[in-house]
């Protein structure tokens, strides 16, 4: 319990050093996945706050939105983060715009979380799907864009989001970048949100991927009625989590990428929402068996017969 304790005051009672840096009217922060959510909202506070904001959106639609809600100082461009030659277009453009001064920012956001389901529902393309997105287009992104990171001895800030597999992804490849990058002064930071009511929880889309995921199981699999149970039981689970979990204040999640991006002492990682903070985190250090046994309790407690 006491260990516990002292997990809780790290992650809920450590301050965060209030020291901020200096001429955010010459900073340049680039940002992906701005149509919606985090990095949409990100873009409109730093943009308030006076940083030159070059915002990354998918569709024209999300662009042309988000520029009638900013200052006429925020641009916007066209992104798809699994398009090599799109981000060498996107690091052409912000080069010209940002010049010898380099890159102060770069906010890793785009993602995605569907297809998921059970692992044995899946293929090797749902996999990759999302992986393309989550992990290999932060490595691409992020790889092309360092050369003008290492100018302004900017920072990076990387979204860990997505199912297990993009996650612990991410998690790695920041923590690898951190320690290459430190000798040119480049930090990284690496945002850990719980559950926030954005695009990527939508239950309707995870849903519908899901009954798309069942239609294609093979006969003899659908034959095994005590399996469908338990994996129907953890669907189910994972809507529960989400119902409870889910947070519609994403300025918490923002707060974290501004204190990254703006303190001259960001954090290494940054945990958004009381769910990271008081269960998946903690969770996390335990030994597998109990985690093991925590997360199973959700299929049994949402568990309902076929």
């Amino acid at each position: 319990i006491f260990i516990y304790l002292i997990m809780i005051y790290l992650l809920i009672g450590r301050d965060v050093s209030p020291q901020r840096v200096d001429g955010f009217s010459n900073k340049c922060v680039f940002i992906t996945g701005c149509d919606s959510g985090f990095g949409n909202l990100l873009a409109r506070r730093l943009d308030r706050k006076g940083l030159r904001v070059i915002a990354a959106c998918l569709t024209e639609k999300g662009a042309s939105d988000l520029s009638a809600a900013a200052s006429p100082a925020l641009k916007t461009l066209m992104l798809d983060v699994t398009d090599s030659e799109s981000i060498r277009r996107a690091a052409e453009f912000v080069s010209r715009e940002v010049g010898e001064r380099g890159l102060w920012g770069l906010v890793n956001n785009a993602g995605r979380s569907v297809p998921i389901g059970p692992t044995d529902w899946m293929q090797l393309e749902d996999f990759t799907k999302v992986l393309d997105v989550n992990l290999i287009g932060v490595i691409d992104v992020t790889l092309q864009f360092l050369p003008l990171l290492k100018k302004a001895q900017g920072r990076v800030v990387n979204v860990a989001r997505g199912y297990c597999l993009s996650k612990w992804g991410v998690e790695a490849f920041s923590d690898s970048l951190r320690r290459d990058m430190q000798h040119f002064g480049i930090k990284v930071s690496i945002i850990e949100p719980g559950f926030f009511k954005t695009g990527v929880t939508q239950l309707d889309l995870i849903e519908a991927d899901l009954r798309r995921l069942w239609t294609r199981l093979p006969q003899d699999m659908l034959v095994m009625i005590t399996f469908i149970c338990f994996y129907l039981s953890d669907v189910k689970a994972q809507e529960f989590s989400m119902g409870i979990f889910c947070c519609p204040d994403i300025a918490k999640v923002t707060r974290c990428m501004e204190h990254a991006l703006t303190a001259r002492f960001p954090r290494t990682r940054y945990s958004a929402g009381w769910d990271a903070k008081l269960f998946w985190i903690p969770l996390s250090y335990l030994p597998s068996f109990v985690s093991d046994f925590v997360i199973s309790i959700r299929g049994v407690i949402c568990r309902c017969p076929l």
